[in-house]
Order: C-alpha cells, then structure tokens, then sequence
C-alpha cells in the first residue's frame, strides 16, 4: 500500500509508493510505526508536565465521576491525553510541527476536563467537526474517531440523518496525534449534504482489520447511540488501504449498509501481492483456509444484496483490487459497476469523483431495504454470519464455503436451500415481518418442508432450525456454545483478540527453561506489538489474580504450561491434548523440553469464552510492511519447535498445526 509523506494531515494527502523489493525481504523488515524525531528536553519536560496534569484531571474524574451517566464521556478527555502520551513514550512524534499541535491537544483536554467537572459537554452538541472518543471493549483502551456534524442537526430529536463511514489509507505515521488533529481540521473526501461522516481511526494501520474492523463496528455503535441517524442510510467508503477496508466490510457485514464506495486498495492477498509487490506466496494447506478470512473475492455473491460503487484510476496499479472483484462477481452473474478515473494513477478523478458521488447519493435516498424478498448469503466462517433476516448457527465445516439462498415466496411460504449449513435462524425485527399473521408460516428448506407459528402480533418472527441425522428441524434454540464451533467462538486464534480479552502472566517456573524463555519473549513481545500496531495496552494479570469475573468476562491468553500457569495447571486435563514429558497433539508426539503449545479453545471453565496457550495475534513484523500480509498465520492449533528462534514470519518452526472440526475435537 502507499504511506502519507506530503502533508502531515491524511486528509488532504500525497500518496507515494512505500512498498517494494526491499520490502519483500524478511530478514531486513523496517520497523513499522517508524522511529520519530528528536524531542529537545525542554520540549519533552513541558509536554510530560502538561500529560501528568491532564491526567491527574482525569483520575480526579475517574473518581467523581464513578457511576455516573457523566462518566461515559471521559474518552472525550482521554483521547487528548492519549494522543500526547502515546507520542511522547514511545518515540511517535514525527515532525518537529507536531510539538506546538501536542501542547494545543493538553490544552483541548484540560478544557473538557473542566468542563466535565462542572457538568457540562458543550462538545457533545456540537456541529461541524468534531473528535470524540469510546472505549473499547476489547481491551478497555480508548478510540478516537472523527464526526462531521452538518450544521442544521439539533441533537437527538433531530431527524434521523444520514451517515457514511470513512476508511483511510495507509499511513505508518498516523499517530493518534495525528489522526486526532486531522479529524478535528478536515471532514475527509466526501460529505454529503445534511448527513454525517465518521471517519474511523481503525486501530492505525491494519486496513480496519480484527481490532481494526471491530472499531469500525463499536464506533459506529457509539455514533448512533449518541446521535440520530437512519440505520437504513449507512455507507461504508474508503480510499487506497481504506478502500481495502471497505472491501472487506462490504462483504462480511451485507447487511449493515445501503452502499459500499471502494476506492483502490486491495481485496484478497495472493494476486495482490504479485501484482503490487512482486511477491509470489505458496500457502500450504492451513494457510489457503485462512486466506479466505479476509479475500473478499470469496465472498462476492454476499454483494447480491448490497449497492457497490467501485473507483478505480486508470493508470492506478491499485485498480487490481476492482478489477479481480469484477471477475468474482461475474461468476456470480453480478456485473459491478466500477467507475474509472481517465488517465489517472492513486487519487480521484474529478469527474469520476462526482459520478461515484451522484451514483452513492441516488442509492442511499431510497435506503436499504432491511427485508429483501431474496438474501443470497455465503460464509467461511461464523465469525461472519448473518445478512439480515438469514442467519447461519453452524457449519458442517469451516473454511468451506457456506451458501443460503432463501426467499420469501409469498405471504406464508418461505423458500431456502443451503450448502454446507447445519444450523439455521430466520428472523424478522418487529414491524418488518411481510408474513402473515393469521397463518402458520411453511419454510420448504432443501426441499423439507417445515411448519412454524405465525409472526406475532408486533409483526416479528424468528424461527430455528437444525440439521439432525442430515434432516432440518425445528428447534427452540441455536446450539450453546462449547458443544459446536458458534458465533463468537469458531477460531483460529487471532478471533480471541477480537473481543474482551485478559492476559494471564505465570507466575511459577516452567520445569522446562527453554520454554520458559520463550514463553516470556514472546509474551512481552506480543505486549509491545499489540500497542503498536492495534493501538491499545492490553490488559494483564498475573495468575494468582485472576478472579471468577475475568473468567466469565473475558478470553485469557494463559502464557506458559502446566508447571508455570495455575490456570493452565486446572484446565490441562480438560483439553484435547496430552501435556506431560511429552506433548501429543492430534496423535503426534513432541518432547515437552523444546517444544511449546498454541491453541484456541473453549475455556472448561467458561464454554462461552476461549482460552488461547502461548500466542498473540499471528500475523508479525514482515507483515506491517504490506496489508495484505496482515492476515491470520496460525490456525486453531500449532506446536512451535523452540530450537528454531522466532523471527518476523513465526515465533519459531511450526511442526504441525491445523484446524479443530465443528465439534472442537481433532479430525
């Protein structure tokens, strides 16, 4: 992808080739974020003192403020002090320009903070352009994001207006410092008349994916709990990296949007990166599966149902990623209009730029329709399992393609065929339902026909369906979670980060010192990476402090063994493998002594959360330089040969890996 070298705010950008040759070489990675610019000692003393009083301001809040409606409105502070912090730390400050923008920052929080502190939030009904800030789930760290208010919006009461979501592109120094100012001077490439735009910040530089994607989804849930805006006049765009970004939340969220507004970028990896990067990839057999995670070329029928725009430059080379989605969607007899910028490389072409514009504007006036009489849905995964009235429980196996083509019939008759399906929820919110109401409901599923009730008398209706001996029922309930790969629980492991997550630090000593070492090199680094490229400081506890309520809250990352990690000590005998002198997993065998265990699995204790052995996120260092690299690397299960030292590819040799089935057992 390309970097932001000609202006110090992404939204008014030059785009410049970063990636080349020299980046294809795993042995020389550049580091990514870069190393910053000298900061003079004064400098640094007056902005540290400005960062130790703003937040002594906000722990003062913290406080007063616990338990209060108020107290939701501190990451509106913190993202000042966080944006100055952050750069100050950790060597982010790129520019000398950027130390009077830090001082301007420390002043902006303080001024919430005072303001918080008499009751008030002016920012909160403001319009134009605004930076607010939420926190995340995921790792309690708070996420800055951008809002363009139009200047006729009154607040909730307002009418429900329009909103559209803004991807950026690549930019290895887009501190939070940098996008915070960025948002807070420019409302991007496109806004449209009396609607909003969120420009995400998206976890930095990931191209909006895992956490990155997952903040596309809780800002914009911050959004519309804090302004009004129509559901049915959402748009997801983006350009270069973001344009990549769009790709990938058009085809896994169908049916969030009334629009999708790719602009260049990528969409799958393999031809991309020969194309791009002159770089041939040779996935073995775990790693093809993974690649459909994120190549949106997979999952193009997903776009039966969803309005797509693409842009392209014509002389742009990023005009592969439209080009090969055009091919996909063709296949599925979808021709995609794609709309080229004349004699043009990575920007937009005016007169392109305003038909895309009028095309996306004409779509979003008549809405998304939220009950399509037809959904033709496809997943991989049931990370990604729904599209509006069809949602899919279970697989027969993952990482094959999974197919529903279901139709409303008529006003009692529901039509359906599935590929690879064995669980099935049809469901209609209330007020939406076309059923009727007097009749029972007949779903003729892969030719079984099934009777259901009659929508209730708010118009919804839901129905649950499951395959048992190879035939569909009727059932009360998608299957628990822990008895099958669900929703939120289907791996590999990078989905653990993907939600509430807690570290869990040993505090014994491993009988084996080759993998205690390892254990703490690659804990502490997947501490360091996790700030720096996902932007968050994850939380950690030492073994001995993990309470009944971080089991039921969260996924644990348990680093260690059996002889290190108290709770891996309670679990070991509850999971598929045999952990003594000997490591066996799926029937091979590995001496304990050199050889360290990776795995996603249903925690014994909580089913309804994972307990992921010895990994962060898998992706690594040779990975930041491209992001169609940053895909998953391992699977649900690996053991890494410790005599081989971890380098930018793997934290080690990985002698065997693979997936579990459905049922969470070795094949």
């Amino acid at each position: 992808m390309r970097i932001l070298t000609a202006s110090l705010f992404f939204a008014s950008v030059l785009f410049v080739l970063a990636d080349g040759p020299q980046d294809n070489i795993a042995e020389k990675v550049r580091p990514v974020p870069p190393e910053g610019v000298m900061v003079p000692a004064e400098v640094r003393a007056d902005l540290q003192k400005g960062v130790d009083d703003l937040g002594k301001q906000i722990a003062i809040l913290k406080k007063s403020l616990a338990g209060k409606p108020q107290a939701e409105l501190l990451p509106d502070v913190e993202i000042f002090h966080n944006s100055v912090r952050y750069a100050l730390a950790h060597n982010e400050f790129y520019d000398v320009k950027e130390f009077p923008i830090a001082k301007k920052h420390l002043q902006l929080g303080m001024d919430r903070a005072k303001s918080l502190a008499e009751g008030k939030a002016p920012w909160i009904t403001a319009t134009g352009l605004v930076v607010r800030g939420y926190r995340s789930k995921i790792d309690n760290s708070v996420q800055p994001y951008g809002i363009a208010i139009p200047a006729d919006y009154t607040g909730m009461a307002d009418r429900k207006r329009r909103l559209d979501l803004w991807c950026h592109g690549r930019g290895e120094k887009l501190s939070e410092l940098n996008f915070v100012e960025g948002v807070m001077r420019s409302a991007g490439q496109f806004v449209p008349a009396g609607g909003m735009v969120l420009q995400l910040y998206g976890r930095y530089c990931c191209a909006n994916k895992f956490a990155g994607e997952m903040d596309g989804i809780e800002a914009m849930n911050h959004v519309e709990n804090n302004y009004s805006i129509d559901r049915n006049r959402v748009v997801i765009r983006g350009f270069s990296m973001g344009g990549a970004a769009c790709w990938q939340f058009a085809v896994h969220y169908p049916g969030r949007w009334a629009a999708a507004a790719p602009g260049a970028g990528f969409s799958e990896t393999p031809e991309f990166l020969r194309v791009f990067q002159k770089e041939i990839i040779t996935p073995n057999a775990w790693e093809k599966k993974l690649l459909h995670w994120y190549d949106c070329t997979d999952w193009a029928i997903n776009l039966a149902n969803l309005p797509v725009v693409a842009y392209s430059g014509e002389i742009d080379n990023q005009k592969q990623a439209a080009d090969i989605m055009e091919t996909y969607l063709k296949k599925e007899g979808i021709e995609l209009r794609h709309i080229i910028g004349p004699k043009t490389g990575h920007s937009y072409h005016p007169a392109a730029k305003k038909e895309v514009s009028d095309r996306i504007d004409a779509i979003v006036e008549k809405g998304r329709n939220p009950i399509p009489k037809r959904i033709r849905f496809s997943t991989y995964t049931l990370r990604y399992n729904q599209m509006l009235w069809v949602q899919v429980d279970l697989l027969k196996q993952h990482w094959e393609k999974a197919l529903v083509d279901a139709e409303i019939v008529d006003s009692k008759t529901i039509k359906a065929s599935t590929t690879n399906v064995e669980g099935l929820t049809l469901r209609m919110p209330s007020g939406l339902c076309p059923l009727d109401v007097t009749q029972k409901t007949k779903v003729i599923l892969d030719g079984v026909e099934i009777t259901c009730d009659a929508p209730q008398s708010d118009r919804s209706w839901v129905a649950h369906f499951r395959k048992e001996n190879n035939i569909w029922k009727l059932v009360t309930a998608p299957t628990a979670p822990g008895e099958r790969k669900v929703h939120g629980l289907s791996g590999p492991i990078d989905d653990a980060f993907m939600d509430s997550f807690l570290v869990v630090r040993p505090t014994g000593e491993s009988k084996n010192p080759k993998v205690q070492a390892w254990v703490k090199a690659e804990m502490d680094r997947s501490l360091d990476h996790w700030r720096k490229q996902f932007r968050g400081e994850a939380r950690v506890k030492n073994d001995t402090d993990v309470t009944e309520e971080d089991i039921k809250k969260n996924h644990l990352i348990l680093w260690g063994d059996a002889s290190s990690n108290k709770l891996i000590a309670k679990i070991a005998s509850k999971l598929p493998v045999q952990w003594g002198s000997e490591l066996v997993v799926n029937k091979e065998k590995f001496s304990s002594s050199d050889h360290a265990l990776i795995m996603i699995h249903p925690n014994p204790e909580n089913p309804g959360k994972y307990v992921v052995l010895n990994s962060g996120f898998t992706f690594r260092d040779y990975d930041y330089l491209n992001n169609a690299r940053q895909i998953a690397k391992l699977p649900d299960y690996a053991v890494i040969d410790l005599n081989i030292a971890p380098n930018a590819r793997f934290p080690g040799k990985v002698k065997t890996a693979g997936f579990f089935n459905d049922a969470w057992k070795f094949e």
